[in-house]
């Protein structure tokens, strides 16, 4: 018996169904292909660079910078963390309303809670802050994993048990390598192995690589150990001995090289927003938002 497709015996005239199909299933794969490839990764930033100042004024600034997406943070107010789980539901929804007034998307929230032993109150803690974060029009709930090792456990636990929750309500849960037993691209994966589940992903800093080694891990090197797991990223440089309050471009992140190995990995669109900048005055930081901005806008891939 002959299996060879291409063999003559195997060739016969395509139908004019057949042939349809195929164009119609063609004409599909090449529309999602330049749709994916139009997406690219879209810049913003987060209001921690501005966080010397209420939320409403970081935002005027990273719109004045020209941005059109932003993450949120943290800020001056009653809690330095925007959004916690103390939120009331009509706050988390004025932040959106915010948001939107100053013409920007909400890419990223960071709310991370307070963990127990108990995966009943984290899970509970967690539904607040995914509802939160649809409240405010966010995709994403940025978490900051857990320190106790006794913790560990619970915390994704509760993690696992809330991911389904999260995606009905239109919100990823995500984490970033942020110290601990989080701090390589290694022990990230492994956090996220064991939660399992495909609403829980990474949201990679390559800043904090070398910032939780002393300098001495090389996020391009890390990032090849993150394959099939980034979908953001905090652009976050980093200069010795111990220093994240810098402007990408900078500093000693090799952010082309970076971006190279990631998109390798299968990270090729979503949000990627400016996490930290140089110092200085508001007029100041908001100059280095641009600067961070336009150097990024160089990278393949990238968009404003």
């Amino acid at each position: 018996m002959n299996l060879n497709p291409r063999s003559p015996s195997n060739l016969r005239p395509i139908t004019r169904r057949e042939f349809l199909l195929a164009g119609t299933a063609a004409l599909a794969a090449g529309c999602a292909a330049t749709k994916q490839a139009k997406a690219g990764f879209h810049l913003g930033c987060y209001t921690r660079p501005f966080d010397a100042f209420d939320y409403r004024t970081a935002l005027d600034a990273i719109a004045e910078a020209g941005f059109r997406h932003c993450g949120i943070m943290t800020a001056k107010g009653k809690s330095w963390v925007i959004i916690t789980t103390d939120t009331p539901p009509e706050e988390a929804a004025q932040v959106g309303a915010e948001v939107r007034q100053r013409n920007l998307k909400c890419a990223s929230v960071y709310g991370d809670y307070p963990p127990s032993a108990a995966i009943a109150a984290n899970m509970k803690a967690l539904q607040r802050l995914v509802e939160h974060c649809a409240a405010c029009g966010s995709p994403d709930l940025l978490l900051g994993g857990v320190g106790d090792e006794k913790l560990r456990e619970p915390y994704y636990l509760a993690i696992r048990e809330v991911c389904e929750f999260a995606a009905a309500k239109g919100v990823r849960l995500t984490i970033k390598p942020h110290g601990g037993q989080i701090a390589t691209g290694p022990q990230c994966r492994q956090a996220i192995e064991f939660v399992a589940h495909r609403n829980f992903r990474l949201w990679y800093d390559p800043g904090n690589i070398f910032y939780y080694s002393d300098g001495a891990r090389n996020p391009v090197e890390d990032a090849a150990t993150v394959d099939g797991l980034v979908v953001g990223m905090s652009a976050k440089d980093f200069l010795p001995p111990k220093e994240v309050m810098v402007t990408p471009g900078t500093g000693r992140v090799d952010f082309p090289a970076v971006f190279a190995r990631l998109r390798q990995g299968g990270f090729t669109t979503g949000p990627v927003l400016v996490e930290t900048l140089a110092k200085g005055d508001l007029k100041q930081v908001t100059a280095e938002a641009k600067k961070a901005r336009e150097f990024l806008a160089r990278l393949p891939g990238v968009r404003t």
